[in-house]
This record gives C-alpha cells, sequence and structure tokens, in this order.
C-alpha cells in the first residue's frame, strides 16, 4: 500500500499497543504532510454531550450525540468533522486536503466551528466533535508503523460517524480479512486465553 500519504486512512492500533491513549484505536488521518501528522481517535466517545462543550451545535452531532476524545494532544481545544450533503459545500466546511489516491471521502471534511450552526449544520449530512487530538512529529509515525504498532488501512465515512464505536476496531480489522481479520477477536486480556 502506498503510505506517501495517509490522509483519509485510518490506522488502527495493533492489539500489542498497550498505551492507554491508543490501546484499540481506531485513528482517522486529518492532516498528513511532511512536518508530522494529525488525526483524531474514532472510538472514544466522552459522557458528555455535545451542547455542553459547543453551544448551538448538539442538535447536528450524528449519534450518539456526545464529545469524543480525539486524542491525548490538546484536549482542551476541539476538531469537528462533518459529512457534506451533494451539491454546493457549505460555507464553514472544508474538505481534506491530499486525501491518499482512491479513497471515496470527498465528502468528509473540517467543520469550522466559528460559522452559525442553523446553516452549517443543516447543510451536513453527519457531523462529530472531538476534544483533543492524535498528533506525530516528522518521521514519528512512520516509525511506529514500522515497529508494527499500527496497521494503515483505507477509511470509509461510515468509519468516522459510526453509531456503534465501541465495536470500530473490531469491524475495520475483520473486513480486511487475512490475518487482521482473526486479529479482531484477540482478547483483552491474552492471559485469560
Amino acid at each position: 500500500m502506498d503510505q506517501s500519504t495517509m490522509t483519509g486512512r485510518l490506522l488502527v492500533a495493533a492489539p500489542l499497543l498497550q498505551e492507554d491513549s491508543f490501546r484499540r484505536s481506531v485513528v482517522f488521518v486529518v492532516d498528513d504532510t511532511a512536518d508530522g501528522t494529525l488525526g483524531v481517535i474514532l472510538n472514544r466517545p466522552l459522557g458528555m454531550a455535545v451542547d455542553e462543550v459547543v453551544t448551538d451545535w448538539g442538535a447536528y452531532a450524528s449519534e450518539p450525540a456526545v464529545m469524543f476524545s480525539g486524542g491525548p494532544v490538546g484536549a482542551d481545544s476541539g476538531i469537528a468533522l462533518g459529512a457534506a450533503g451533494a451539491g454546493e459545500p457549505p460555507p464553514g466546511w472544508s474538505p481534506l486536503e491530499g486525501l491518499a489516491p482512491g479513497l471515496c471521502l470527498d465528502a468528509v471534511g473540517v467543520v469550522d466551528l466559528d460559522g452559525p450552526p442553523q446553516v452549517l449544520g443543516t447543510a451536513l449530512g453527519a457531523f462529530r466533535v472531538f476534544a483533543g487530538y492524535a498528533g506525530w512529529g516528522e518521521g514519528q509515525l512512520r516509525e511506529e508503523i514500522d515497529e508494527g504498532a499500527w496497521f494503515v488501512v483505507d477509511a470509509v465515512a461510515s468509519d468516522v460517524f459510526t453509531t456503534s464505536p465501541e465495536g470500530l476496531w473490531a469491524r475495520v480489522l475483520r473486513r480486511q480479512g487475512g490475518r487482521m481479520a482473526l486479529l479482531s477477536t484477540y482478547p483483552d486480556d491474552p492471559t485469560m486465553n
């Protein structure tokens, strides 16, 4: 797989990656450049409603309509992703730049939370807000991939806006087939196997 750009791809934590922040995580890569990589964890819902943090946006949040922990960096900042409907892209929505070739994610982009939610929110087919993000400096992520900490696989829009984030890690691995599908059943505690 060409990994020259990973924007729009998923980083799926290998079962042996036990760091609390990333254990069994699925990270959607929002931006990948020579300077580094930024992504958000798709399967870490938090217990607070979107409206508790981002006023007036809760009515537009996809189910589950809660904040998600995007990662361990900048937890006091937010990143919002939305799926634009057909037609002209709404103001305040920007497509992902430099998408990996062959991905069908043209409708997925970044939402400007300073824009008017009544206009932008109604123009989106899906919407999710992440507190914080996952970030890697120049070359750092590629080293982790080479060490076997991450699998890099193609994303689909339903991964980004999944209604059942708790099972996303296993679902993404299963759909890859082969060895990765087998890893989807890896026990939480291998010593109990």
